[in-house]
């Protein structure tokens, strides 16, 4: 989990400098931004997902996630020395590339580590991460932003100028590359439980690979209960991106909230309210699942997002900011609550030596949604549909509620269908596992 708040930090402190890199960079519009924010670190880190998830399954996952934390530890440290925008895209990559070594080798780990009746519960504190990394990069990067602005550029040598606003990329990159050794020498590598083994070798050894194509096939028979997930939690992750990323900026246009003000404030919220939202659907989806209930983590999922439509409709439209931060205490615990809850079903339906790779391709879908597009489509919608000139500055904010009530809709018919896919995947996995495993 700790490590989970260390990539989240790096993943969202940009959000909180729209201003300053719009500026620094000369940038004219809202996308190129949100292109940075999303495009720019998604596509690479879902891309790379993929053979990082194939490496998961069949190599030594502490490895992968120690060279990963390193790499983008160090490039989100050199976004502090870029100077243009392709400079800044050149290190976003770097960021998403460094990132994708993460999860796919963590919720294998974890499943290896807790038997099936508590992984919800454990993926859910792995998750944890996301919201408590997120708050504390709201919550410093607001009192970083406020107070390297009052200091002098820094001159490096060979790299030239590093203005206030860069130095923030510095404070909070070069951290993680302290809990590189710590995270060696503090975490081991467990046996695999549940492999796959198709021959008498393979029953013998604990690295069994699997071809791509037996990968496939298997995902071929279970392909309803795939989109179905996929696309529905990938749907309530392009609502919660898009709102995460440009929450911040619309704080600032609407309400006048400048970045310390709005960090020390939402990202206390969103630390402990996000944190507790996605413990609890953990908690939850293991006590629906001890109840008989053989899809509850889809169905703690679909009841979540229904209950999200009140709070999560109203916030935006508030006039009054306090208003608005108290309904997004509800808003936030509910976009949490099922947070974890996606990736622990993957590993419901997945052999072992599939689980790495069945899980990129969950993260794929996820966040080319969420991560690619959410921040993206927001700023189009903003700088085409809902400009300044025809709905002011509060027009970010019908670009938001338009955002996320459509996603939330389609998400929670997809995961009311996924629900008896589900079951009969779940039947269908234990059935083959009683052959091969």
């Amino acid at each position: 989990m700790v490590i989970y708040v260390f990539a989240f930090i790096d993943r969202q402190i940009l959000s909180m400098m729209i201003v300053d890199l719009k500026e620094g960079l000369n940038l004219d519009r809202d996308w190129h931004a949100g292109f940075l924010m999303g495009p720019a670190f998604a596509i690479f880190y879902t891309l790379f997902g993929i053979p990082f998830g194939r490496l998961a399954d069949s190599q030594n996952r502490r490895f992968i996630i120690a060279m990963g934390l390193g790499l983008w530890s160090l490039v989100t440290a050199g976004c502090g020395i870029a100077k243009n925008f392709w400079q800044m895209l050149l290190m976003r990559i770097g960021v998403g590339v460094g990132e994708a070594s993460l999860s796919p080798s963590a919720y294998s780990l974890i499943a290896d580590y807790f038997p099936r009746e508590r992984l919800g519960r454990a993926i859910a504190v792995y998750g944890m991460g996301i919201y408590l990394g997120s708050g504390l990069a709201y919550i410093i990067g607001g009192r970083a932003i406020t107070y390297v602005r009052e200091t002098a550029p820094w001159q490096l040598p060979l790299l030239g100028v590093v203005q206030p606003w860069q130095k923030v990329f510095f404070l909070v990159g070069l951290p993680g590359l302290l809990v590189v050794p710590v995270f060696w020498l503090t975490v081991r590598e467990p046996l695999r439980r549940g492999l796959l083994r198709r021959n008498a070798q393979e029953a013998a050894s604990q690295s069994v690979s699997i071809p791509l194509r037996e990968v496939f096939r298997h995902m071929g028979q279970n392909w309803k209960t795939l989109v179905t997930h996929n696309l529905g939690f990938a749907l309530l992750a392009f609502s919660g991106l898009g709102t995460t990323a440009w929450l911040p900026e619309m704080f600032r246009r609407v309400h006048g909230w400048e970045a310390g003000q709005f960090g020390l404030i939402y990202g206390g919220i969103f630390a402990s309210f996000g944190a507790l939202g996605i413990f609890s659907g953990g908690v939850l989806a293991d006590w629906l699942s001890r109840k008989g209930y053989r899809d509850s983590k889809i169905r703690v999922g679909f009841i979540a997002a229904w209950i999200w439509f009140p709070p999560g409709i109203l916030f935006p439209l508030l006039s009054d900011a306090n208003s608005a931060m108290f309904l997004l205490v509800f808003a936030v615990f509910l976009t949490a609550l099922p947070g974890a809850l996606g990736a622990a079903a993957i590993q419901e339906l997945m052999p072992n030596n599939m689980r790495g790779q069945a899980s990129a391709i969950y993260l794929l879908v996820v966040n080319m949604l969420g991560l690619a597009l959410g921040p993206l489509v927001l700023a189009l919608l903003t700088d085409y549909l809902f400009t300044e000139e025809a709905y002011g500055v509060g027009g970010i904010r019908y670009s938001l509620l338009s955002l996320t009530v459509a996603a939330h809709l389609i998400a929670t018919f997809l995961l009311w269908r996924c629900m008896g896919h589900f079951r009969e995947s779940r039947d269908r996995f234990e059935l083959l596992m009683e052959k091969g495993g």
